[in-house]
């Protein structure tokens, strides 16, 4: 009798052991999707962390989860962070992750940016850091002392690229990170280089910025460039049209009218000599190759060929210019006359 109680008793045991095992070995989540990021918050408690797991159904049984959580002491030293969760991730293994903060990176992609409000809102769609506090940092003259930096140059240091970041990484640590692909790009041969043009690491990214603006021509880059560096030399106002958009903050116009260049603005080229005081975007590399490597022309002004290429056609004087500009407007009337009569067709 005693051995039959001694025997069932180690059956329940291990029938217990063996539930057990399978419960913490076996596939413990409760989402539907392929896998689910958990945001653990800086400063989150656990019972704020359990409320989530819950409210998401990020594991089947919460109570269990919670329940090793303890036995683990995690509650005590959690880590913040962005956890990427697999469908099928046993308990132990996903605790264990938590436990070792080991995070899943985030890719910060930046491409072509206008303003510090855009470079601020990519920032907090994808960092824990929201816009405001990093919008804040880039206003922050003290914080951009020892960059060398001010709150119109700051953007300077934007290079379009791909960079990894952990979720819970504050403003500092971001902009930091851009920084050192700023200074890798900048070596003694490129600063060299924009020296030669008379300009500054800054300088030549301002004037890539309205380069960038101004064509999308690989082939027409560098002499446009060419044409803003000339006008600099000469003291000549550089009346870049892409920096009017910039002042009046409307990127979305066709044509600048003369009631447009009346912006009071630092950026509005046209009322003030020499460039703005920072850029009006985030060029392309090869944009910014495309300034350090213009060559030494004589032109001073450029205009849109009147094909519509998109290439442009440059010029040495004022009356080569106009020659070139009533060529383009003669075909852009045409083609607004065709447009108008092809919308009164349609009417009909």
């Amino acid at each position: 009798m005693k051995k039959r109680i001694l025997f069932t008793s180690l059956s329940i045991i291990a029938a217990i052991i063996i539930f057990a095992g399978w419960k913490l070995a076996g596939d413990a989540t409760g989402f539907k999707r392929d896998k689910y990021f958990l945001l653990v918050k800086t400063g989150m408690n656990f019972p704020e962390l359990m409320d989530l797991v819950r409210r998401d159904t990020v594991v089947k049984n919460p109570g269990i989860f919670e329940w090793v959580a303890n036995r683990m002491d995690y509650p005590e030293h959690m880590k913040a962070g962005r956890y990427e969760i697999h469908s099928g991730m046993n308990l132990l293994s996903l605790l264990h992750m938590l436990d070792k903060g080991r995070q899943a990176p985030v890719n910060l992609i930046i491409t072509k940016l206008r303003t510090k409000e855009d470079l601020a809102s990519l920032v907090g769609k994808k960092l824990e850091c929201d816009s405001a506090s990093f919008i804040d940092f880039l206003n922050n003259t003290d914080s951009l002392k020892e960059f060398r930096l001010d709150s119109n140059t700051v953007m300077t240091a934007i290079f379009p690229n791909t960079y990894s970041y952990f979720w819970n990484t504050t403003p500092e640590k971001v902009f930091r990170k851009l920084f050192a692909n700023y200074k890798n790009y900048w070596t003694p041969e490129r600063v060299q280089m924009a020296k030669e043009h008379g300009l500054t690491p800054s300088t030549a990214y301002i004037v890539a910025s309205i380069v960038e603006e101004e064509t999308n021509r690989r082939e027409d880059k560098p002499k446009v460039a060419s044409v803003y560096i000339n006008r600099l030399h000469k003291g000549m106002k550089l009346a870049a049209d892409p920096t009017i958009k910039f002042a009046l903050h409307n990127f979305e116009l066709k044509r600048i009218y003369e009631k447009y260049l009346q912006v009071e603005s630092p950026y509005n080229t046209y009322r003030y000599a020499g460039l703005p005081p920072g850029p009006i975007c985030t060029p392309a590399p090869e944009t910014l190759e495309a300034v350090l490597t213009a060559p030494a022309t004589n032109y001073l002004y450029f205009v849109a060929k009147p094909d519509f290429s998109g290439y442009s056609n440059f010029a040495e004087t004022f009356e080569q210019h106009l020659q070139f500009a009533r060529a383009y407007q003669k075909s852009l009337d045409e083609q607004m006359k065709i447009g108008a009569s092809e919308k009164k067709d349609a009417g009909k």
